[in-house]
């Protein structure tokens, strides 16, 4: 399939919200045809200076329009593809595009793992001190709160091309372990850190044994 291409240097998860402000003219040219034609656009992520995979977005609404013709739209995301082709303009188009294949992006997963997820996320909102509701693991997926769990650029990015719902939760779950164990560290660190200065009890020695 053939797909105009808007490549950004950000990671967008299918069911989210995408907010966006356009200002060049060949986007504007395209959020215009998308307007027209109800056309879909994909958004690839660049990184290390390629594009491989993205996102297709479809648009919801145009928000505002300025004066210039600048605009504030917002958009969904829907499916993840692998790029196969890049064309710098499409034809009588000021925009990119390219041919790209639709991933197999599997949803289905053990609830106990989604729930063991989802306790591990809630300790990492108690240790930072943040208010965290957890939604029913029926009603949650990899994808939903993946911008939320402290994953850099490049975990996401790495998540985004996973296809299985278990294997994205896996690698979650991995995710978690390790930021809890640090942040539990570093409040054991403060922890000791604010000790210190303070009048202590110390258990006296007994030295009747004692040899130099």
């Amino acid at each position: 399939m053939k797909l105009p291409l808007f490549p950004l240097q950000s990671v967008f998860f299918p069911g989210e919200s995408v907010p966006l402000h356009i200002f060049e003219d060949r986007y504007k040219q395209l959020i215009n045809d998308c307007r027209q034609e109800a056309v879909t656009f994909g958004i690839p992520v660049f990184i290390d200076n390629t594009i491989a995979f993205g996102t297709e977005v479809q648009l919801v609404e145009v928000v505002t329009t300025y004066e210039n013709g600048e605009m504030d739209v917002v958009c969904v995301a829907r499916q993840v593809f692998r790029i196969l082709s890049f064309e710098q303009q499409l034809e009588d188009k000021l925009y990119a595009g390219g041919e790209v294949e639709f991933l197999d992006v599997e949803y289905s997963a053990d609830e106990s793992l989604r729930q063991e997820v989802l306790d591990k996320l809630e300790t990492l909102y108690e240790l930072m001190d943040v208010p965290f509701s957890q939604p029913q693991p029926k009603q949650f997926n990899s994808f939903s709160l993946a911008h939320k769990m402290g994953l850099s650029f490049e975990q996401e990015y790495e998540l985004l091309q996973i296809s299985k719902e278990t294997d994205r939760l896996l690698f979650i779950k991995q995710h978690l372990d390790s930021t809890i164990a640090v942040l539990e560290e570093v409040n054991r660190t403060k922890t000791l850190i604010e000790l210190n200065g303070h009048f202590k009890n110390f258990d006296p020695l007994d030295f009747k044994n004692f040899k130099r």
